[in-house]
């Protein structure tokens, strides 16, 4: 592959964990929830499939202990966040606080640098190859060769617009978050659809984290996720919680990732300062986003007037 043709395709690599987080994190902002527990949810994700992963060898037990689990975090930052109705920001700490310092505990223990699970899976097999996609000119090099979560995530982008506009759960969903005491006096339970839209965002980091540690690298260090959930929030918010925009902002800032690899290895001895393209990009983004919702609310205000 070329330089575009690498810079395309690590574009849709290092999006899938951002994606998966943005789609699940999506549901809780629809139904009013601010979901800072993400990145934890995520770190959780990652650590504890990896780590099942090399204790058993299963690809599948992993994926369900990394689920089960960040489904119990999820449940905890809803009791104490919908029930016990803490400020969503200090509780999503909180759980990122715990999953970080848990996983870096747990690698203490266990007299380990990271989880190498190299030995038990083979990367470059989990990559599927499909046939006639592979050989279409310039989009088979693309799209074709990624992994089943990867594929996954981008299909759940039509799953979730249709959970959410097209089905009862999704309506009940929107309904809470927009207007609660209407959707109690109509017999709505608001803190089960609560519930409801965190633990998908719980299970969808799950994915995201067995992506990027297992599927992707077959290697858990400390903090891998390196803020990959804040951005997923950051994408959420420029996308005003609509499945294909905030997709579309997953995707920008993945084609930022993968622009500031791609170029650094032209670089240098300056390619270090590439690491911070991706971060900075966000800052940017949500900073345009910001003037051009600002400047459309003064538009509608005047008008009003």
């Amino acid at each position: 592959m070329n330089l575009v043709d690498n810079i395309l395709y690590d574009m849709l690599y290092h999006s899938t964990p951002i994606l998966l987080a943005v789609l699940g994190g999506l549901f809780a902002h629809k139904a009013n929830v601010l979901n800072i527990g993400l990145e934890g949810m995520m770190l959780t994700g990652a650590f504890s499939s990896a780590l099942v992963v090399m204790l058993t060898g299963s690809l599948w037990l992993g994926l369900v202990i990394s689920v089960l689990l960040t489904l119990v975090l999820g449940l905890v930052f809803s009791f104490l966040s919908v029930t016990l109705k803490s400020n969503f920001i200090i509780t999503g700490f909180g759980i990122n606080l715990f999953a970080a310092a848990l996983s870096a505990f747990v690698l203490k223990f266990m007299k380990l640098a990271n989880i190498n699970v190299s030995s038990v899976v083979d990367v470059a097999s989990l990559k599927i190859h499909i046939p006639l996609l592979a050989d279409i000119p310039i989009l088979g090099s693309i799209l074709s060769g990624h992994t089943a979560i990867t594929y996954a995530g981008y299909i759940l982008i039509i799953a979730a617009g249709i959970v959410l506009y097209h089905t009862k759960f999704g309506v009940y969903v929107r309904v809470v978050g927009e207007n609660e005491e209407a959707a109690k006096s109509v017999g709505i339970n608001a803190n089960a659809v609560k519930y409801a839209a965190v633990l998908i965002g719980a299970a969808l980091c799950a994915l995201a984290g067995m992506e990027l540690s297992v599927e992707r690298l077959a290697l858990f260090t400390n903090n891998m996720t390196a803020g990959r959930g804040f951005i997923a929030i950051a994408a959420i918010y420029c996308g005003r919680g609509e499945p294909l925009k905030c997709a579309l902002y997953a995707l920008l800032f993945g084609l930022a990732k993968s622009l500031a690899i791609n170029l650094a290895l032209f670089a240098g001895p300056i390619s270090g300062l590439f690491e911070i393209v991706p971060y900075l990009t966000i800052v940017v983004v949500l900073f345009m986003v910001s003037v051009i919702q600002n400047r459309n609310n003064n538009v509608r205000g005047f008008k009003l007037e």
